[in-house]
């Protein structure tokens, strides 16, 4: 019979396999960084890995698994603040527009979620990409239920309001900042029903990989 230490092992390497990917693909998300994604991901199971005992004990462990994840991409986001603000001054002083990642006539689904505050973001990362429920999104971050659905309702209408612009082919500062009633799909009542559009493009955001939906 194998000792317990083996039979950690064996739970772990289990828990890896299965799971590692879809703690990249959140990542990834938040940050917005896919070589990030893959070593925030990495942390979070080494980290896992010195407390696997408590962990193995969680009644759900891949909350606690994204949990983690959510901790580190929200430190190394607040890490990079001051560098992405000297970024974005940069340019905001060029006398012409060109392409890059922080360009408004260019944004994509990716773009405008790093727009969002972190909270934000994970609200709606975690309820549109990975269909958690406000319960379990609220476990996740460590936040009540009501300020996941609040959190979650206004992402989706920053969201809609910083891609529409960009379907019609207008330049979102130019269009200005629309009334929420006006924004086709915008966010109203719970937010699993909100914002379609989103929703259906934040099921295919992040890397390539098919993850699966964890518990």
């Amino acid at each position: 019979m194998g000792s317990a230490i083996d039979d950690d092992a064996a739970a772990f390497h289990e828990f890896f396999e299965r799971h590692y990917a879809e703690l990249a693909r959140l990542a990834h998300l938040l940050t917005g960084e896919a070589d990030t994604a893959d070593d925030l991901a990495a942390d979070a199971l080494v980290a896992l890995w010195r407390h696997w005992d408590r962990v193995r004990e969680a009644d759900h462990p891949v909350a606690y698994a994204r949990g983690v994840v959510a901790n580190l991409a929200r430190s190394r986001i607040r890490s990079a603040v001051r560098e992405r603000r000297r970024v974005a001054l940069f340019w905001s002083q060029r006398p012409e527009r060109t392409e890059g990642p922080d360009v408004p006539a260019v944004l994509d689904l990716r773009e405008a979620l790093q727009r969002l505050p972190f909270r934000k973001r994970a609200c709606v990362v975690l309820r549109h990409a990975f269909d958690l429920s406000e319960r379990d999104t609220a476990a996740v971050l460590g936040i009540s239920v009501g300020t996941v659905k609040s959190q979650t309702s206004r992402g989706v209408a920053e969201l809609e309001r910083l891609l529409a612009p960009q379907a019609a082919g207008q330049d979102p500062e130019s269009a200005g900042v629309q009334d929420r009633s006006t924004v086709p799909g915008a966010a109203r009542g719970p937010a699993g029903a909100a914002g379609p559009a989103a929703h259906r493009m934040l099921g295919t955001a992040g890397p390539a990989t098919e993850t699966g939906r964890g518990v």
